[in-house]
Parts: C-alpha cells; structure tokens; sequence
C-alpha cells in the first residue's frame, strides 16, 4: 500500500525506477571525471540529493523500511566528493553560505531529515560519523544538535533556536514533561508544512538568498507528471520521537507524519486510501494556498 496521499502505484513505479537508473548511470559518469569541472562539486551535491529523494520517494511508494538505508552509501560517498572538488571551486562567500544552518534555511532542513533518517534507519557508527563530519555546524542549534546529541554525546549544544518557526512548536514539545508531550508533538506535526513555508523568516540571522519557501515545498503541485514530487514528511518529528522515545500515537496517520519509519516490521501507520484519482489535492496544500494568499495580501499592504 502507498503511504503518500498522492500517486498511483505506477506513478511511483515509474519513477523509483527512473531515479534508480538515473543515480547509477549518473554515479559512473562522476567517476569517469567528465565535464565541466567547475560544475561538478554542484553536480555531486545533486546526486547525493537524488539519493535522500530516493529514500523519500521509495517510503511515499509503500517500499519496505529495510530497503531504504543502502542510499545512505551512496548518498555519503557523493557528498563527500562534492566537498572535496568544492574546495578548490567554492569561494569563501559561497562556502560559507553553503554551508551555515544559520544563513540557510534548506541546508538546516535537509540536515534535519538527513539526522532523523540516520536515527529512524539504525544507519552503522562509521556512516553516522560521515554524515556528522558532512553535516558541521557544531553548537549552532539547540534544538538539532540535541538531537544529534542523543547517538553522539560529545556534541556541543547551541544556544538559541534558529528557526522559531515551525521548530519552536517542536523544542516546546522536547521540553515538556514526558506526561505533556505527546499533544505538544502532535499539533507541531499538524502545523509543520503550514508554518514551514515562511520559516526563513523567523531565522536568527538574515538568509543567503530570498526564500518564498523551501526548495521542494510545492513538488506535487507543481511538476507532478514529471515525477518531482517524493512526498511531504515530516522526518523531524520522527528525530525527536527516536532521539527522546516521545509518544508518537495521538498522531500516527496524521498526512505527513512518518510513522511507518520507527515500525519497520509494522504494522503500517498510514490510512488506506479510498481514491483512485491520479492527482488529487493535498489538503496541506490548500491550507497553504489560502495563507500563501493571507502571507501576500500582508506583505502588499
């Protein structure tokens, strides 16, 4: 059964095999060194996110969690080599902006999943360890690096929380007392892909570039048939849940909660789906039609 409120069976068919095909063929041509080499540390970030796309998209299609972890080899092995050819490309300015959570609001997010995969998917300590190496930013967040923190104790801890919103709801939540947390958890999930979308806004530092949302946020509505839609989840409720044992039950089947990742032998969290329309609205995306239309009337004025 398909666990995402979007797609057929053989649009995630089609595309599972697509992306599987494109990151094999892609890897081969990285190691050939082909092409534009002042591209290719950009080109090498891209295939490690098709990699982290891959394990959204294959959870979206129904796959078995056990099969999600083996793009975490690859996924490392990319990023790391992007790295390695960006340091003789990237400019200070361009490093720094690449890489800093706190002037960039997409890298903070895709740590955060990339932390709460690592944790759900019990990936080995010698990949755990790359990724944190990848991942820097030691002491920048309290909230993430808590996280971090609960597979590596060493960690340091940041101060503030540099995202307010969506993530004060959830350090709110990791605050609480054990007996309140779960209907604190439960309404961050329910407020995560509405409040995300300005999140930049709420950061402490100003950002890098101009954000009207975060790069995938309208995948699904946008570009549907060409297949860049993997699915709207919420991978940081699922780090606090692993990294803290937090009650995830008031909100199992809740539309972008991924429960399903911390059940890897069931049974499935996620409601049957009664339609067979091939492209039906998200209900979050209408919610995020009407205040995107509230956000803009706002700032017009």
């Amino acid at each position: 059964m398909t666990r995402a409120p979007l797609g057929e069976i053989s649009y995630w068919s089609e595309w599972i095999e697509y992306n599987d095909d494109y990151i094999k063929k892609e890897s081969v041509a990285a190691d050939n060194n082909s092409g534009d080499q002042n591209y290719a540390p950009q080109f090498q970030f891209t295939l490690a996110q098709k990699h982290w796309h891959q394990i959204l998209r294959k959870y979206s299609a129904g796959c078995p969690i056990t099969d999600l972890a083996h793009y975490f080899p690859g996924l490392l092995d990319a990023w790391e080599e992007a790295e390695r050819l960006g340091a003789a490309v990237w400019t200070a300015e361009q490093q720094f902006t690449r890489h800093h959570w706190r002037v960039n609001y997409d890298h903070y997010i895709i740590c955060f999943w990339l932390v709460g995969l690592a944790l759900a998917l019990d990936i080995p300590d010698e990949q755990w360890h790359r990724l944190l190496a990848l991942i820097g930013n030691d002491g920048e967040d309290v909230l993430l690096d808590r996280i971090i923190a609960s597979r590596s104790p060493d960690r340091k801890i940041g101060a503030v929380l540099l995202y307010p919103k969506p993530y004060g709801r959830l350090l709110k939540a990791v605050n609480a007392p054990s007996d309140s947390q779960a209907p604190l958890l439960k309404a961050f999930v329910e407020y995560w892909y509405l409040e995300l979308r300005t999140g930049a806004k709420s950061g402490s530092d100003p950002q890098a570039v101009s954000y009207r949302h975060p790069y995938w946020y309208t995948y699904g509505d946008q570009n549907f048939e060409g297949g860049a839609y993997f699915g709207r989840w919420c991978v940081e409720a699922v780090a606090a849940v692993k990294a803290f044992g937090m009650d995830d039950s008031p909100f199992l089947g809740q539309e972008h909660y991924p429960g399903d990742l911390l059940r890897p032998d069931g049974p499935g969290t996620h409601p049957a789906r009664e339609t067979t329309e091939p492209h039906p609205p998200l209900a979050s995306a209408k919610k995020a039609g009407f205040w995107a239309r509230i956000f803009t009337l706002s700032s017009d004025r």
